[in-house]
């Protein structure tokens, strides 16, 4: 399933749940509704709401439960012509698969090459640091250069988003705890990230960390371990990796992330990025008001974004 958040233009409808089919996008909780009314299952269609919400964020606080349900719903009306709501993506916005996270934490230095080219050293453990709500904004959106920064970077990054609460799990079983993958670009003012020992003030601008375009969920992408990830600005190619490359691999991760903090449904995890980075070509390729930075991970999509002054 390919999960977005979606609302439709030229209104002030929230955003709601749905799904990409072909070039359509479909309303998940009313895919879910129908299913049950076809099933005759009249007496959940009248709480559907509640088993499905519409809401992105409260989708999330169902966990695993929600995505099963989602699945069902994707399932059933792919295989049966019924009648569900569904619009050209001329039609809506598509938003950040994920909400308002509680939880963004990112991985630094997590590629041999990368570490390298930024003159660092292997680290002994993952290097965490954090990003907040106020940076992510969706595959649509453009992102915002402030004027605090004259070192904008970009990195293109494999994200993993966490489908029911993981807390001292172990390596062989940590992929159970994942609801999906998706595409992050881990835009750093390089500037601001290198004037103090901290990252967090370089990382986490207003309206500067493009996800998306959807959510792959793990049904359809099953194994993250051996991805193509590619960048791009304005066509040219500046990062090509794997996902192989990892330095600590994805269920790593997640098993020694939950060792430390809970995770909860919705948290996104930014697992580092490759080589190619602009703050390491000679000289320095920083990204400029009116570039377009494209991103592809195999087996999820692309995410292009274009870079704007701050409003």
């Amino acid at each position: 399933m390919k999960f977005v958040t979606y609302q439709v233009k030229n209104t002030l409808a929230p955003f709601r749940t749905g799904f990409v089919e072909g070039d359509k996008v479909i309303d998940l909780q009313q895919a879910y509704l129908s299913m049950l009314v076809h099933t005759e299952q009249i007496d959940k269609a009248y709480t559907s709401e509640t088993l499905l919400p519409s809401d992105p964020a409260d989708f999330f606080k169902l966990g695993k439960v929600g995505f099963d349900r989602a699945k069902e719903a994707v399932a059933f009306t792919t295989n049966q012509e019924v009648l569900v709501e569904s619009f050209s993506k001329e039609q809506v916005v598509i938003g950040s698969p994920v909400q308002n996270p509680s939880k963004i934490i990112c991985i630094g230095t997590n590629y041999k090459d990368h570490v390298k080219e930024m003159k660092s050293a292997i680290p002994d453990y993952p290097v965490l640091f954090a990003k907040f709500a106020n940076a992510l904004i969706g595959p649509e959106d453009a992102i915002e250069k402030s004027p605090a920064t004259e070192k904008l970077d970009y990195e293109v990054e494999l994200a993993v988003v966490i489908g029911k609460e993981a807390k001292e799990v172990t390596e062989s079983n940590a992929l159970d705890y994942v609801a999906g993958y998706t595409i992050g670009n881990d835009i750093s003012a390089r500037d601001l990230q290198k004037r103090t020992p901290q990252w967090l003030q370089g990382k986490s601008l207003d309206r500067s960390t493009p996800i998306g375009p959807w959510l792959v969920t793990t049904d359809e992408l099953k194994d993250p371990s051996s991805l193509a990830i590619t960048s791009r600005v304005n066509g040219e190619i500046r990062q090509a990796s794997n996902t192989s490359e990892l330095i600590f691999s994805i269920p790593y991760l997640i098993s020694f992330i939950s060792e430390l903090i809970t995770l909860s449904p919705g948290d996104i995890i930014l697992t580092g990025t490759p080589d190619g980075v602009g703050f390491a070509q000679n000289p320095p390729r920083f990204l400029q008001p009116n570039d377009v930075v494209t991103l592809e991970i195999e087996g999820i999509g692309v995410l292009e974004n274009k870079v704007i002054n701050k409003r």
